[in-house]
């Protein structure tokens, strides 16, 4: 109960650009590549494409997003080692808000979601000063529907997703354009779940004091 409501308390604070809530997940992809190919759409015509495909290994799409001000970012990694992620978490801190005092990170618990990845990717310095920047916060454990960045990656499935994708290069240059276009009309979420809702619709998941 403690992590759920340590989250819900977090969407409730107003905006503030020197502390932004960021939510983040991951999304294992698997590329796939045609064997013939497709037969493009015709007037009164639908496209076809053959049910036979090639596999081109799966990688990893590290999705983050800010609900208040709607921003998203989504990049594909060949794999998602603790090495993967911190990498990630410092683009975050050093490119997209370097002048932020801190980041309020929202992750679900993922054994290479934890601090200690970035002093095993980077040396101890600037390892420290990332952290520094950093306030984590991790959905509990069956508790991953917390995580708004769930939403972020609903919306990319459907929309960005839902062919296939041949290459790791391919995939990046979709979504980086995907995320261009929910940048140019952002659309904030309208988080509505509460602390005080959880205590009423939620109860019996607390325990009897």
């Amino acid at each position: 109960m403690a992590a759920m409501e340590d989250i819900l308390d977090l969407y409730c604070q107003p905006y503030d650009p020197e502390y932004p809530v960021v939510c983040m997940d991951e999304k294992p992809y698997q590329l796939l590549d045609e064997v013939r190919e497709p037969i493009p759409m015709e007037s009164g015509r639908v496209r076809k494409v053959d049910a036979e495909y090639v596999r081109n290994g799966t990688c990893s799409i590290f999705v983050f997003g800010e609900p208040l001000t709607g921003w998203v970012s989504a990049h594909a990694r060949e794999r998602r080692t603790k090495a993967d992620w911190a990498t990630e978490i410092r683009w975050l801190l050093d490119e997209v808000y370097p002048h932020a005092t801190k980041i309020r990170l929202v992750s679900d618990n993922l054994n290479t979601h934890v601090i200690s990845s970035l002093y095993e990717a980077f040396e101890a310095p600037e390892a420290r000063a990332l952290i520094k920047r950093l306030d984590m916060h991790h959905t509990p454990k069956h508790g991953s529907w917390l995580n708004i960045a769930e939403i972020f990656i609903s919306i990319l499935a459907r929309q960005c997703l839902c062919r296939r994708i041949p290459s790791l290069s391919v995939l990046n240059h979709e979504l980086i354009a995907w995320a261009a276009l929910k940048n140019a009309i952002p659309n904030p979420v309208d988080w509505q779940f509460s602390t005080g809702n959880a205590r009423i619709k939620l109860k019996y998941l607390y325990p009897i004091v």
